[in-house]
C-alpha cells in the first residue's frame, strides 16, 4: 500500500448528501478483483448518459477539475452495501482524499486498508472548502502528519484520526503488511513448532 504522508492536489467539491456504494462504483464494475481498470466506473450514472457519452456539467468530467486528487462530499458518503471496489475506484480515478462531515463505518475501515484517507471535519468547513473549491483556485493540501487541510485561500482545518491508523497510513501498512512486520517472529514460532510437534509436520 503506498503510503500517505502529504497531499498537494485539486480539490473537487460534490455537494451530495448519502452516496452510496452503488453510485461510487456501479455493481456491472464488480466482476473483477483486481484494483485497476475500476476508474471507469467510478460515479458512471452521474459522469455518463444513456448513451455512455460523458455528462460535461459532472464536476469530475469538467477541464478544470481534472486530475483532482481530493473529493469534498456531503454528509454519509459511502453509505449501503461493504463493497471494496469503491475504495478501489477511487484510488485508480486518481483521488487520494475524500472530506466529509460523516462516512459510513465499513467505507471508512474499507479506506484505510487500501491508502484512502477519509477526512471528518465540521460541517462550515467542509463547505468553505466545497465554495473555495468552485472558485478558480482548487488547489488544496493535506497533511496527515500535523492532521490539517489548507483550503485554496490558506485557511486551516484541523481534522481528528485514531493514532494506529494514522501510523499505519503514513507508512504504508495495510494488514498484510502490518503482519510482515512481524515476519521474523512468526518464522522462529514456526520453527519451535515444527521441533515441539514434528508429527505435525507430514499431516
Amino acid at each position: 500500500m503506498e503510503a500517505f504522508t502529504r497531499l498537494d492536489a485539486k480539490a473537487a467539491p460534490l455537494p451530495l448528501a448519502n452516496i452510496d456504494t452503488d453510485q461510487i462504483i456501479p455493481k456491472q464494475f464488480l466482476k473483477t478483483v483486481e484494483r485497476e481498470g475500476l476508474s471507469k466506473g467510478l460515479f458512471y450514472d452521474f459522469r455518463y448518459d444513456e448513451q455512455d457519452v460523458e455528462r460535461p456539467d459532472f464536476v469530475l468530467n469538467r477541464p478544470e477539475y481534472k486530475g483532482a486528487g481530493v473529493l469534498v462530499v456531503g454528509d454519509n458518503f459511502g453509505c449501503g452495501s461493504s463493497r471494496e471496489h469503491a475504495p478501489w475506484a477511487l484510488m485508480d480515478f486518481g483521488i487520494r482524499c475524500v472530506i466529509s462531515t460523516s462516512f459510513a463505518d465499513i467505507f471508512y475501515n474499507n479506506c484505510f486498508q487500501n491508502g484512502l484517507l477519509p477526512v471528518v471535519l465540521k460541517a462550515e468547513e467542509v463547505q468553505q472548502l466545497m465554495d473555495e473549491a468552485r472558485g478558480g483556485n482548487h488547489m488544496v493540501s493535506v497533511d496527515l502528519e500535523t492532521q490539517s487541510v489548507t483550503s485554496p485561500s490558506g485557511q486551516v482545518f484541523h481534522f481528528e484520526i485514531d493514532p494506529k491508523r494514522k501510523e499505519k497510513m503514513l507508512k504504508g501498512l495495510d494488514a498484510i503488511g502490518e503482519t510482515l512486520q512481524k515476519a521474523s517472529a512468526i518464522d522462529v514460532y514456526e520453527m519451535k513448532a515444527a521441533l515441539a510437534r514434528p508429527w505435525l509436520e507430514d499431516a
